[in-house]
């Protein structure tokens, strides 16, 4: 890619700050921070063998923008704005080529290539449908929406279910297993908060 999510979010934050006039941080305890889900997304070296790392998700993303430098998917570069993202893991895309090809990937590489073929304008959908646009919500508030829906940044909604203390996400494909969220409060402290799901959440029925 000729450019990182890291170094999209960097010069997003610096556009952010000149618009804004900033001279000088804030005390760290004033407001939250603003490292955005993206630079989160590029900690790591790429594709590897971690399946609960985000890999695919990281290039997926570049690639709606690489394509679509204006599309609603920059959310996630722009740490001064609020989010909420619920993160489909390596192994949540691999989970998803599988069922749909009856195939699973051999790599983290085929596993992107494999998503990659659906095009741009699917995968644009997938990612939005992922987003909870203006707000920042911890584990202890997705708990708290249990038996309801939020609003996602697609236009559409996405329900929550908590079964003994486990929170799973229904999607628009009843036939497809719900994902689960497995690990909460990534990015802590800041505007944008993730919380990682086991696999990915489908706005339409695959299948159909």
């Amino acid at each position: 890619m000729k450019k990182t999510l890291r170094s999209l979010a960097a010069t997003l934050a610096a556009g952010a700050m000149v618009a804004a006039g900033v001279a000088t941080a804030a005390p760290a305890s004033a407001a939250p921070g603003t490292t955005s889900l993206a630079e989160v997304l590029a900690a790591d070296s790429g594709f590897d063998k971690n399946a609960k790392d985000f890999d695919i998700l990281e290039r997926a993303v570049l690639a709606v923008l690489d394509n679509r430098p204006d599309s609603p998917v920059g959310l996630l570069a722009d740490g001064d704005r609020r989010a909420t993202a619920f993160l489909p893991t390596d192994l949540a895309f691999s989970r998803l080529v599988t069922g749909l090809t009856g195939e699973k990937p051999a790599n983290e590489r085929a596993t992107w290539q494999a998503t990659r073929s659906v095009g741009i304008d699917t995968i644009e959908e997938v990612l939005l449908y992922h987003v909870i646009p203006s707000r920042t919500i911890y584990r202890k508030g997705v708990l708290a929406a249990r038996g309801t829906r939020v609003d996602v940044a697609n236009g559409d909604s996405v329900a929550v279910i908590v079964r003994d203390g486990r929170v799973f996400l229904g999607d628009r494909d009843r036939g497809a297993t719900n994902p689960e969220v497995t690990v909460t409060n990534i990015n802590r402290g800041n505007k944008q908060i993730g919380h990682a799901i086991n696999r990915v959440l489908r706005p339409f029925d695959f299948s159909g």
